[in-house]
């Protein structure tokens, strides 16, 4: 593919976005909706924070832009899985959807306008938020996409299924249960993975099973174990589906992967994700978000980076099922015997 993302190469030239903002890992730059239709996956960012529901504003919205800078360390070549994702998908970056601060209403326009779009060349998503509200508005727009038959994984602390925060029904806190009421979306395909911790309102797990929706811990994954919790999670979602849609906040993880986010302890560690968003690539994975970033609290930016790597170990997952290439784990050489 052109330009394709490699890393440790000398004078590479690489695309901005915007002036100052790199593209995705040095992908192409998408200058207009026709160019979507020769890429596999398309970037997009949208760098929006909406209602607070505690304190001040986290500084969210800047997360695109971070996750962009810190991307243009790495290439698309994984030694874990020695698969490069680029050898088997194309890629390019899209920009960031319009927002205009505290107006909702024009920003989720722009949201579903540019989600419609990828949607419409019948390509996959790849976006960087944002703050978890905009995951109403891009879910909504893959279920009409897919006629409501998709299903959903939704990596995160908390259940963001409150009814309203106050009189705003689309804060942060509350884009699932938008879902659950959204005519795209089977509450019953839906799988909230990684919940915990006293940030979650005592109405979550009632609602959550009054619209049929699943419901996996993290105390319950740290017990079973991440391979059987993912495959549990994967068999809801992915059965009978047309089209799966992950979607992934940064406090699924422990406070101690994740300097950018909430201070949650008890979560994933970063291992742990990445082998389950690798599972979902391999399996059946048709739209990824990644939100709730906070680059003022991270004077390293190490969660966009984080956010990157996960990124990459979720396509090479849908790398390795496009290519069908082999796991490498039990491929290790033999052992020199002793003389």
């Amino acid at each position: 593919m052109r330009n394709k993302p490699v890393c440790y190469v000398p004078g590479r030239q690489t695309p901005e976005i915007y002036s100052g903002v790199p593209t995705f890992l040095g992908l192409p730059k998408i200058e207009n909706k026709e160019d979507l239709a020769a890429n596999d996956i398309v970037v997009m960012g949208v760098p929006w924070e909406g209602t607070c529901t505690y304190g001040g504003f986290s500084g969210c919205d800047l997360a695109p832009k971070a996750i962009r800078a810190a991307s243009l360390r790495y290439g698309g070549y994984l030694p874990d899985y020695d698969i490069d994702v680029f050898e088997h998908l194309s890629g390019a970056d899209y920009g960031d959807t319009p927002v205009q601060n505290g107006n909702r209403e024009f920003s989720f326009a722009g949201i579903r306008e540019k989600m419609g779009d990828i949607l419409s060349y019948s390509k996959m998503p790849i976006i960087f938020g944002g703050d978890h509200s905009i995951s109403y508005p891009l879910i909504s727009e893959f279920g009409q996409k897919h006629g409501g038959n998709i299903g959903i994984i939704h990596f995160d602390a908390h259940l963001d299924n409150v009814a309203s925060f106050g009189d705003e029904q689309f804060a942060r806190c509350s884009p699932f249960y938008r879902l659950y009421e959204d005519a795209g979306v089977n509450p019953k395909k839906l799988v909230h993975f990684g919940i915990r911790g006293p940030r979650n309102h005592p109405d979550g797990l009632r609602s959550a099973r009054k619209f049929g929706a699943a419901v996996i811990t993290a105390l319950q994954i740290k017990l079973m174990g991440i391979q059987e919790a993912v495959k549990r999670a994967i068999d809801i979602a992915a059965d009978g589906t047309a089209a799966v849609y992950i979607t992934t906040c940064s406090d699924v993880l422990d406070v101690a992967h994740n300097p950018a986010g909430p201070p949650d302890p008890c979560g994933l560690n970063t291992f742990e994700l990445a082998y389950a968003l690798n599972e979902c690539g391999k399996t059946k994975a048709d739209a990824f978000d990644f939100v709730e970033i906070y680059p003022p609290k991270d004077a390293n930016n190490v969660s966009a980076h984080v956010a990157v790597w996960l990124t990459l170990h979720l396509l090479a997952g849908i790398a390795q099922k496009k290519g069908n290439v082999a796991p490498v784990l039990g491929s290790f050489p033999a052992a020199a015997k002793q003389a």
